[in-house]
C-alpha cells in the first residue's frame, strides 16, 4: 500500500508532536476522527490509556478526549470537564479548531452537528434536535462504523505499521484536503459563477452556470451545493449548469430536487446525449449559454390549471 503519512516537519501546523494519547476502552466517532486528523497531520504514534501529570504538562504530547483539560497551547483536547450549558463541543470539534478548519467544518460537513450532539447530549436528545425518532438513529451505523471504532478500540498503541492507523490517516487527510479545497473552490466560484433568470408562462426558474475552465476540470461540479448554501441562495435556485465531468458538455441538474424541472422531457432533443427518466439530471453536447438556456425552458413543469 502507498500511503503518505505527514510528518511534523511536513505539518502546515508545525510542531514537534511526539505522540497522541487516547482513552482506552470504548471508542466514538468523535476521538476517532479526532486522532485520525491528528495521525494524518502529525504521522506520530497513538496510545490509548490515561493520561500522566508529564502529557498533559508536554506541548508534544497531543491528549485527546481525556485528561480534564482543553489547552490548546499544551495540545489538550478534551471536553468532559465543560459545563452542563456549555456549546455542544466534542474533542473532534476542538482538534478541528486548532486547526483552523472548525467553522468550514460546521457549515459544510453535515456530519459534525450530529456528531457533537451525539456525544455531548446523549442519543434522545440528538434524535430530538435531528428530528427523527430515537430508533432511527441505529439505522445511521454501518458496518463501516462499527468495524472501524472496534479495531481502533481493541489496540492499546497504534502507528504506521498498522492498518488501522493508516486508515485513519487516509480519514484524518481526506477531511483536511475536503474543506482546505472547498474554501479554495468557494473563493473561485464567487468570482466566476452566473446566475440566469429563465422566463416561463408561471414564476421564472432560477439556475446557477459555471463556465468550463481548465482551472476546474478534474472536478467541475465540486462546491456548488455549498456555495449556494454560503450566498444564501437555497430558497432560490431551482436548477445548476455545470461543466460535464464525463463528456464535452454540460450537465444539467435540478438544485434540492426542484420539481419544478423535468429533464426527462428533453431527452429526444438532438443537443441532449442523456436524460434521467426520473428527470433530475441530463447531460447534453451544446456549450452556446442561447441553447442551455432554451434547454432550461423545454424541461420546466408547466402546471395544468
Amino acid at each position: 500500500m502507498d500511503l503518505k503519512i505527514v510528518s511534523p516537519s511536513d505539518s502546515p501546523d508545525f510542531m514537534t508532536i511526539q505522540l497522541i494519547v487516547t482513552h482506552a476502552g470504548g471508542a466514538h466517532k468523535d476521538d476517532f476522527l479526532a486522532c485520525s486528523l491528528l495521525a494524518h497531520l502529525h504521522g506520530v504514534p497513538i496510545q490509548r490509556r490515561d493520561p500522566t501529570e508529564e502529557d498533559l504538562a508536554n506541548p508534544a504530547v497531543c491528549v485527546v478526549d481525556v485528561g480534564g483539560v482543553h489547552d490548546p497551547q499544551q495540545k489538550n483536547f478534551d471536553h468532559h470537564q465543560f459545563p452542563r450549558d456549555a456549546p455542544p463541543l466534542c474533542a473532534l470539534s476542538l482538534v478541528l479548531q486548532d486547526i483552523g478548519l472548525y467553522e468550514d467544518a460546521l457549515s459544510f460537513c453535515a456530519w459534525l452537528r450530529p456528531a457533537e450532539w451525539l456525544d455531548t447530549l446523549g442519543p434522545n436528545e440528538t434524535a430530538k434536535l435531528m428530528e427523527i425518532p430515537r430508533a432511527a438513529l441505529g439505522s445511521l451505523n454501518s458496518p463501516l462504523d462499527m468495524t472501524l471504532l472496534n479495531r481502533f478500540a481493541s489496540h492499546t498503541e497504534l502507528d504506521s505499521e498498522s492498518p488501522v492507523y493508516q486508515v485513519m490517516c487516509m480519514v484524518g487527510e481526506d477531511i483536511v484536503n475536503y474543506l482546505r479545497t472547498l474554501r479554495e473552490r468557494l473563493d473561485y466560484l464567487k468570482e466566476h459563477v452566473q446566475y440566469w433568470t429563465i422566463e416561463t408562462d408561471e414564476e421564472p426558474i432560477q439556475a446557477l452556470f459555471l463556465e468550463q475552465r481548465d482551472a476546474i476540470s478534474e472536478d467541475p461540479s465540486f462546491g456548488i451545493y455549498a456555495f449556494i448554501e454560503s450566498e444564501g441562495k437555497e430558497n432560490e435556485i431551482q436548477a445548476t449548469v455545470s461543466p460535464d465531468r464525463r463528456g464535452d458538455g454540460y450537465g444539467l441538474s435540478r438544485y434540492n430536487d426542484s420539481q419544478r424541472l423535468d429533464f426527462s422531457q428533453i431527452e429526444s432533443h438532438e443537443d441532449v446525449r442523456f436524460a434521467h427518466k426520473r428527470g433530475f439530471v441530463a447531460k447534453v453536447s451544446t456549450k452556446d449559454p442561447a441553447q442551455l438556456k432554451e434547454l432550461l425552458k423545454l424541461a420546466v413543469v408547466r402546471v395544468v390549471s
